[in-house]
């Protein structure tokens, strides 16, 4: 059997994550993440810049005295400065990182730094080694790896390692590279470079190109022990590697890369909820993963696949992550899966009743796109308590309403009465009021509507309308029936109907 290799996971969602336009935390906030992220079992936190402000040294500084597990590291400069408050920043942690960077790409180092090679060469030794006299785990980055010189990238990380750097990490700072180039660069300096068999490689992909991930895994295919990225993919510009899905991929592909993490996998959907509330950074439903459409099916065909075997439509199990597989409702949805969200909360259909829900919720769907369980609940509510054909007297037809607000609201309404067509108007204080005096006046003005209930099942203009009634015969019987439609004047008639219909047949068994 292949060896298998551990992949440590270092997430950089309260630093680099935060960097996103718009996605400040607040240091309770930063927090709950962080320990979060050490219930999630990530190996290392980047808990943030703390010479960037003093609430980003505070919250550094707060994460490693109370938060255990994981490795607490912070960013820093290569300069004394930075790396000496980055330094007291991370001292209460039980372990404790220094990562400190330097760009190598001749387009920084130009224009950036200022710097010849020679000069960048000479900073890296100085602050990786001054960062070293503080912390036994220093981290090396040289920045805009991606776009470096192949020959000047191997003699910076040469350099960084014989200064004491125990982690080099390789940046594609602005989302660059291609995956088979990526991962060549990172097998390039696995040949390269001396001693590098006794640091820890690492990756840390950006997105600009959408191949952030692609490249995370190639550089682990090709050596990588580390990987770095956030959660949710936040971060600058395009964001970072989503580690959520680096993570299942080594998960589900383990043969294929030879590489596993020791991540809590149980956690991965809590900690993207959380850090989507904290940051206001919604998920996009389509997401990988964390998604909400990730394991979610509409489609009648994958629904009836689901319903028969998980895997012919997932590769992963949901529960794995923390979440469930869902089938969704709606206009494409099959026979199938209705019966199955159905007979889970205990309805009981026949094969026409299950027809006729199933048509119902297909044309809910096409008129207000989203169908909500309780709209289903209640088409299957009023199918199931409708009338068979046979023991309708009453039929409706069509109905015509005429209303506004300098016109007397009138309805007129067609309908069959035992077999035979029927036509009748009638005026009232409203259209729903219309309707009824027209039906009583063509059942033979002997029942009256003692009772009108309307609630919207979901909310929304566009949402089903629920309508109970009350009818009573001239021997004080009471009579109720319920309907639904997005019409509020056509739910009420089709109650007022049922109702109706009711107290007939009633009337003619005491007969």
């Amino acid at each position: 059997m292949a060896t298998v290799r551990t992949i440590k996971i270092f997430d950089t969602t309260l630093r680099d994550g935060e960097q996103s336009p718009g996605a400040t935390l607040t240091h309770q906030e930063k927090m709950k993440i962080a320990q979060q992220l050490a219930k999630l079992k990530v190996d290392i936190i980047e808990a943030g810049f703390p010479i960037a402000s003093p609430d980003d040294f505070k919250a550094v500084h707060a994460i490693a005295s109370e938060v255990r597990g994981p490795t607490i590291a912070a960013l820093s400069r290569a300069k004394k400065e930075d790396i000496d408050i980055a330094a007291k920043a991370v001292e209460p942690a039980k372990k404790a990182r220094i990562h400190t960077f330097l760009a190598t790409s001749p387009i920084h180092m130009k224009y950036k730094l200022k710097m010849t090679e020679k000069e960048v060469l000479e900073n890296i030794g100085k602050w990786v080694k001054h960062a070293r006299n503080y912390c036994e785990d220093v981290e090396f980055s040289p920045e805009d790896a991606a776009r470096s010189e192949k020959e000047f990238l191997h003699k910076a990380v040469e350099t960084a390692i014989n200064a004491g750097a125990t982690t080099i990490n390789i940046p594609d700072t602005v989302g660059f590279a291609q995956p088979l180039e990526f991962g060549a660069l990172i097998k390039g300096i696995k040949e390269n470079v001396p001693g590098i068999e006794n640091v820890t490689l690492s990756v840390h992909c950006h997105d600009d190109l959408g191949l952030a991930v692609a490249n995370s895994l190639e550089g682990i295919k090709n050596g990588a022990g580390q990987v770095e990225g956030t959660i949710n993919g936040i971060g600058e510009r395009a964001g970072n590697a989503s580690l959520e899905e680096v993570i299942m991929s080594l998960k589900m592909r383990q043969k294929y890369y030879g590489a596993a993490t020791g991540i809590n996998l149980k956690e991965i959907y809590p900690t993207s909820k959380m850090v989507s509330e904290f940051t206001g950074m919604v998920v996009q439903p389509n997401k990988a993963i964390v998604g909400r459409n990730a394991f979610a099916h509409e489609a009648g065909i994958h629904q009836h696949g689901i319903l028969r075997h998980k895997k012919t439509y997932e590769i992963m199990d949901a529960n794995m992550i923390g979440k469930e597989t869902v089938l969704v409702i709606g206009k494409h949805s099959g026979k199938a899966a209705i019966h199955d969200f159905l007979k889970k909360r205990g309805y009981r259909l026949s094969q026409k009743q299950l027809l006729d829900v199933t048509s119902k919720i297909k044309e809910l769907a096409d008129k207000q796109k989203k169908v909500f369980e309780e709209d289903i609940i209640a088409i299957a509510d009023n199918t199931t308590s409708e009338l068979s054909a046979k023991d309708q007297i009453i039929k409706l037809d069509e109905i015509f309403i005429i209303t506004g607000n300098k016109t007397k609201p009138t309805a007129k309404v067609k309908l069959f009465f035992d077999g035979k067509p029927m036509e009748w108007s009638g005026e009232g204080v409203g259209p729903v009021d219309a309707v009824s005096k027209a039906i009583t006046s063509l059942a033979g003005n002997s029942f009256s509507l003692v009772e009108y209930d309307l609630k919207a099942v979901t909310g929304g203009t566009d949402a089903l309308a629920n309508v109970t009634v009350k009818v009573q015969d001239k021997n004080k019987n009471v009579f109720t029936a319920e309907s639904i439609n997005q019409d509020i004047v056509m739910a009420s008639t089709e109650a007022f109907v049922k109702a109706l219909n009711k107290a007939l047949i009633f009337g003619r068994v005491r007969k």
